[in-house]
């Protein structure tokens, strides 16, 4: 049995398959499944800092610098399709590039080149393009709950509806009673010696934290740091009470996927992967490391050729293998 003196997790422990029961494989089957979403989600907060951390410092600064230069370009362009230097089917070719690349800029935040694109463009740019919302797996389900439902409910789907809200009734309890518990042997307050209050009051910081969280395996497993409960403890639960605990373990797991999906969603849609692959985390990191050594080399690229662009001879070259 792990030392009482250090943080328990309930992982640790196991219900004894003494008899086939159902409820104990599935509360050992939940407890280990939580730990491991809890792992896991810990990992992605850790890699989402990093990530967020090397773009801002990294490949921001470089995509910044980047479309300073293509800015700089399009206005050198700009200067260009007035120089008669240029003949009509140049000044054609020179009116498609600022138009393709005034409305990559002005979607990337340099809204400055919105006039020069009207200029050009057959069409107005509208504001109201810039302004858009992606679905995220929680505002789809939030519009799909929006959806009215006018179908009269069944006497059987009422009669599930009662029984399901009965058993987050007495799920909600059996939280609630494990807490008391805890309350009822760590309450600072009643502890004279003052090491011995320090002690349980972050003890009780733990719980109150777990129990907002309706983390049933946070609570279990500081009554077994405390020896409020035992292996033994574990073993005798009835099968009633293994089953009030598994559909809080349930839940909990169901909480812990959604908030690690929420968290991949971005980085999926932005590695254009399916909404169902199993990204990792260090895959994230591995791809930043790529984009930011593709960024240098397309900005070494972009400076080069603003550069050369300067001399009209060059731009005039250039726009001869320029096609439509």
């Amino acid at each position: 049995m792990p030392n009482v003196n250090q943080k328990i997790a309930l992982s640790d422990y196991e219900i004894e398959q003494t008899t086939s029961s159902k409820a104990q494989k599935k509360f050992n089957d939940l407890t280990q499944k939580i730990e491991a979403q809890k792992r896991l989600l810990q990992e992605w907060q850790e890699t989402t800092t990093k990530y967020q951390q090397r773009f801002h410092s990294e490949y921001q600064p470089i995509a910044d610098n980047y479309h300073d230069c293509r800015m700089a370009l399009v206005y050198l362009l700009d200067e260009a399709h007035g120089d008669k230097f240029f003949k009509k089917t140049d000044k054609a070719k020179i009116k498609e590039l600022i138009c393709n690349l005034s409305i990559g800029l002005i979607y990337a935040g340099k809204e400055e080149l919105k006039a020069i694109y009207n200029r050009y463009s057959d069409t107005e740019f509208e504001d109201d393009l810039l302004e858009f919302e992606i679905e995220t797996p929680e505002i789809q389900t939030q519009h799909h709950e929006e959806k009215p439902h006018n179908r009269k409910k069944s006497a059987k789907q009422l009669e599930i509806e009662t029984q399901k809200k009965d058993e987050e009734q007495n799920a909600t309890k059996s939280i609630q009673e494990v807490f008391r518990k805890l309350v009822g042997a760590l309450h600072p307050d009643r502890e004279p010696d003052e090491a011995e209050r320090e002690r349980k009051t972050k003890l009780m910081q733990r719980a109150n934290i777990a129990y907002t969280k309706k983390d049933l395996l946070q609570l279990l497993a500081l009554q077994l740091e405390i020896e409020q409960i035992d292996q033994t403890h574990l073993n005798t639960m009835t099968e009633e009470r293994l089953k009030q605990f598994n559909k809080v373990l349930q839940a909990q797991f169901s909480e812990l996927k959604q908030e690690i999906q929420q968290i991949e969603y971005p980085f999926k849609m932005q590695l254009k992967t399916s909404l169902h692959s199993n990204l990792q985390p260090q895959q994230v990191l591995k791809s930043l490391s790529v984009d930011i050594k593709e960024m240098q080399l397309v900005l070494k690229y972009a400076k080069t050729e603003l550069k050369e662009f300067r001399n009209p001879i060059n731009l005039k070259a250039a726009l001869k293998s320029y096609r439509f």
